[in-house]
C-alpha cells in the first residue's frame, strides 16, 4: 500500500476514530490481488523427483523431437511396408539411427536422468519404467542396425519419447504447489523506513539497518517496518493480515504494533523493539513453512501404477527367457523379451493422467478456477469439512450501513445526509460507508479528527460530530429510550455503532454497520451439503456475536457446523489440525495473510482470487473470482476428473494385460503371436483411446448452479 507524503510528516494525530464502535475488532483485507507467478513442485505432493525440471524445458525438448521422429516414422520399414512403398534414396538405412539415438539421449534423458533417482531412492514408478522401455527398444535397434537382430524399433522409441515428453510438458504446466509463498509474506514488509535521529531529523534507511531501540516515523497509509511499541502519537492499524481481525484497531502511545501492518490514517512514532526473526510476520512465515512440510508426500496415481507394471513387465520379461530357453529357442526367447518389456512401455499411461489435467485445468481456467496444485484438486473430492474464512469470504469485507435509527422528530434520510456530510473528508472504512449509504451527501466545512474518538464537521453553519460510545461518554450523553433497544440488538449481533451528535450536545441517531454476508455464500453452502460435505465450518478472528450472528444467516446447523471466533493466524492453523485429527479430510477457503498457514496446512487449500498474494500462493486452488460458489465447481470438477484418470489408467491396465501374456508368446503354440511391429501398432492405439476418453471431460459443468 503506497503511502501519501503529507506536508508535515510531524502533525497532530489526524482521523482516529471509532476505536470502541462495536464489539468486533476490524481491518480490512489487505486486497492485493495476485496471480500464481511461482509454480512449481511441491514435495508434499508433487513431483518432487522431476525438482530442476519445467514446462519450457519439456516444450523445447517435445518440438524438436517431435521433428526429429517424423522423418523417423517416415523411414521405417513399418510404414513403408504398409503403405506399399519403397523409398529408396541414400543413407535412409541411416535416418532412425542417427535421429534414434540424438531422441534417446537428449529427449529421453530426463526420464534416464529419474530412472536413476527412482532405483536410488528405490520407489520405482513412471520414470523407471519409461526407460526400462526406451533404453530396450534403443539395445535392440542398435543390435538390428548391427545385423544381431530382426527388432527395428527406432520409429517406436522416437515415438515414445515424444509422447513421454508431451505427457510430461501438460503434466508440468498444470501442476504445481506455489512455492512463493514466503517470499510474498516478506514482501509485506518495506524496503525502507524513515529512522528519527537524535536531533528529531528524519532520515530514509534500508531496513536491514534498523536496530533495536531506533525510532521510525510511519506515515498515513505505511506500513509498519518492525515490530515495537508507539512513543508518540496514534492510529488506527489495519492488523487483518497479522490477527485477521475485521476492522482497523486503534493504537496510541505505549501500544504495540507489529511489523507489516498498516497506519490507516494518521502517523504515528514506533520505537523498535524486534527485528528480522523475531517479528510476528517471521513468525507467520515459519508457520507456512512448516506447514507446507506437514503433508508428506502424496505418491501420484500414474507411479503406483507405473511401479506395478514395472514388476509386472520385469517379471514377465524373464519368465519369458525362462521357459523359450528352456524350450530350446533362446531367438525367440530374446524377441520375444524384448516385445514384452517394450510394449509395457505406457504410451496410454504417459498421456492417462495429464492428459486429464491438462484439460481439467483448462476447463477450471475458463470457469475462474486456477488449479495450481494436481494433488489438491484430486483431494477435493475426498474432502468432508470445509473451513470457510469469515472476512472477504463468506463476507464482502467492507462494511456497509446495515440499519438506523433517529431521535424522536428527526428525519432518517436528514440524519444520512448530515453524517455523510461529516464523514466525507474522512478515508475511515466506516466513514465510507456512511457516505456510500447516503443518496444525498451535505456539503461540510471545517473538518477534523478526534482522535480515539470520532470526527465533526459543519454543516449548514452547525457543528456536528460523529462517532463511537466513546464520544458519547466524553460528551456526557446517555442514550434515549428508542435508541437503547435497537442498539442493544445491534451491539449483540456484534455489529459497529456510530452515532451523530449535534454539538455541544444532542443526540440526533446511530447507525449499525455490519460486513455484510455475500448472497452467494448461503447457495456454496447448500451445494456442498448436497455434494456430501460433513461439515462446514467458518473461522475469523472477529468477535463471537459478530461470528455466531454471521453463522445463522448463513443457516449453519447447531451440532453439525462449527464457528471458530476471535482466533489468531496461529490458532487457525492449530484449527485445521485439530479437524483433521478428528479424521476429516479438510478444505480451508481465505483470501488474507493470516490465512496462509492455515490453507498450507488443510488438505486443499483454496484462495479466493480477490485476496492477497500469500493467500494465493499458499493455496493449491485460487477463486478468481470472490465467489464461494466455486468451491463446489471445484469438488464437481474433482469428481469428474479423477472419475477420468481411473478409466484412463483401467484401459491402460485392460491393455497390457491382454498385450504383455501375447507379447510373451503364450498362445504361440496356437499359432497367435504379437509381433513387435504390431505391439507399436496396439500401443498407439490405446493412447488413441486415452486421448478420446479424456476430452469426454469437457462436458462438466461448472458454472454456479442457478437459485
Amino acid at each position: 500500500m503506497p503511502a501519501p507524503s503529507p506536508p508535515d510528516p510531524d502533525r497532530p494525530a489526524g482521523d482516529q476514530r471509532h476505536a470502541d464502535g462495536g464489539p468486533q475488532q476490524h481491518g480490512g483485507h489487505d486486497k492485493h490481488a495476485g496471480h500464481d507467478k511461482h509454480g512449481g513442485h511441491d514435495k508434499r505432493g508433487g513431483h518432487d523427483k522431476h525438482a530442476g525440471h519445467d514446462p519450457a524445458m519439456f516444450r523445447r525438448r517435445f518440438w524438436i523431437c517431435l521433428a526429429l521422429t517424423v522423418p523417423v516414422v517416415l523411414t521405417s520399414h513399418l510404414v513403408l511396408d504398409r503403405l506399399g512403398l519403397d523409398l529408396d534414396v541414400p543413407g535412409r538405412s541411416w535416418v532412425g539411427p542417427v535421429l534414434g539415438s540424438v531422441v534417446f539421449w537428449w529427449g529421453g534423458w530426463p526420464f534416464l536422468v529419474g530412472a536413476v533417482r527412482e532405483v536410488r531412492d528405490r520407489a520405482p514408478g513412471m520414470m523407471l519404467l519409461v526407460a526400462m522401455a526406451i533404453t530396450v527398444a534403443y539395445t535392440a535397434s542398435l543390435a538390428t542396425s548391427a545385423g544381431a537382430f530382426d527388432l527395428d524399433f527406432w520409429w517406436e522409441l522416437a515415438a515414445l519419447v515424444t509422447i513421454m515428453l508431451l505427457g510430461h510438458w501438460q503434466e508440468m504446466k498444470a501442476i504445481g504447489q506455489a512455492r512463493g509463498a514466503l517470499a510474498a509474506l516478506a514482501a509485506l514488509l518495506p524496503d525502507d523506513a524513515e529512522r528519527v535521529t537524535a536531533d528529531g531529523r528524519i532520515e530514509p534507511v534500508p531496513v536491514a539497518e534498523l536496530r533495536v531501540g531506533d525510532v521510525v516515523l510511519v506515515r498515513p497509509g505505511g506500513r509498519v517496518p518492525a515490530d515495537g511499541r508507539i512513543v508518540d502519537g496514534g492510529a488506527e492499524l489495519d492488523e487483518s493480515m497479522i490477527t485477521g481481525e475485521s476492522r482497523p484497531v486503534a493504537r496510541s502511545a505505549g501500544d504495540r504494533v507489529v511489523a507489516g501492518t498498516v497506519a490507516t490514517d494518521s502517523a504515528i512514532r514506533v520505537r523498535v523493539e524486534a527485528l528480522g526473526e523475531q517479528t510476528a510476520l517471521a513468525g507467520i512465515q515459519r508457520m507456512v513453512a512448516q506447514a507446507q512440510r506437514s503433508g508428506g508426500r502424496a505418491q501420484l496415481l500414474a507411479d503406483r501404477f507405473a511401479a506395478a507394471l514395472f514388476y509386472l513387465a520385469t517379471g514377465t520379461a524373464v519368465l519369458t527367457v525362462l521357459v523359450w530357453t528352456v524350450l530350446g529357442r533362446p531367438d525367440e526367447a530374446v524377441v520375444r523379451a524384448v516385445t514384452v518389456l517394450v510394449i509395457a512401455c505406457p504410451h496410454a499411461l504417459g498421456l492417462a493422467i495429464p492428459l486429464v489435467v491438462a484439460l481439467s485445468t483448462a476447463l477450471a481456467a475458463r470457469s475462474g478456477i486456477l488449479v495450481k496444485d494436481r494433488l489438491a484438486l484430486e483431494r477435493m473430492r475426498t474432502v468432508d469439512a470445509v473451513l470457510f474464512d469469515k472476512t472477504g469470504t463468506l463476507t464482502r469485507g467492507e462494511h456497509a450501513v446495515t440499519d438506523l435509527v433517529t431521535a424522536s422528530g428527526v428525519g432518517r434520510d436528514e440524519v444520512l445526509r448530515i453524517a455523510a456530510g461529516v464523514e466525507s473528508d474522512s478515508e475511515h472504512p466506516l466513514a465510507r460507508a456512511i457516505v456510500a449509504a447516503a443518496g444525498d451527501v451535505a456539503p461540510a466545512t471545517g473538518f477534523r479528527s478526534l482522535p480515539g474518538r470520532g470526527v465533526q464537521a459543519f454543516v449548514d453553519g452547525t457543528e456536528y460530530a460523529v462517532g463511537g460510545p466513546t464520544l458519547l461518554r466524553e460528551l456526557g450523553l446517555s442514550l434515549p429510550a428508542e435508541l437503547d433497544a435497537p442498539i442493544g440488538r445491534w451491539s449483540a449481533r456484534g455489529a459497529a455503532v456510530l452515532y451523530l451528535v449535534r454539538l455541544p450536545g444532542a443526540l440526533l441517531g446511530a447507525f449499525a454497520l455490519t460486513d455484510e454476508v455475500r448472497p452467494e455464500a448461503r447457495r456454496a453452502i447448500v451445494e456442498l451439503r448436497a455434494a456430501g460435505v460433513r461439515t462446514i465450518a467458518m473461522i475469523t478472528g472477529d468477535a463471537r456475536p459478530v461470528a455466531e450472528a454471521v453463522a445463522a444467516d448463513l443457516g449453519f446447523r447447531p451440532g453439525v457446523d462449527e464457528v471458530f471466533a476471535e482466533v489468531l493466524p496461529a490458532e487457525k492453523d492449530g484449527r485445521v489440525a485439530e479437524l483433521q485429527r478428528r479424521g476429516l479430510t479438510v478444505a480451508m477457503v481465505g483470501d488474507g495473510v493470516n490465512d496462509a498457514p492455515a490453507l498450507a496446512r488443510a488438505d486443499v487449500g483454496i484462495a479466493i482470487g480477490a485476496g492477497t498474494d500469500v493467500a494465493i500462493e499458499s493455496a493449491g486452488v485460487v477463486l478468481a473470482s470472490s465467489d464461494p460458489r466455486g468451491v463446489g465447481a471445484v469438488a464437481r470438477l474433482s469428481r469428474a476428473s479423477y472419475r477420468k484418470m481411473r478409466q484412463n489408467l483401467a484401459w491402460a491396465a485392460g491393455y497390457n494385460v491382454v498385450a504383455l501374456p501375447l507379447a510373451a508368446g503364450v498362445l504361440a503354440w496356437a499359432g497367435v503371436a504379437l509381433s513387435p511391429a504390431l505391439a507399436a501398432v496396439l500401443m498407439s492405439a490405446s493412447t488413441i483411446v486415452v486421448a478420446l476418453n479424456a476430452q469426454l471431460l469437457r462436458g462438466v459443468r461448472l458454472d454456479p448452479e442457478p437459485d
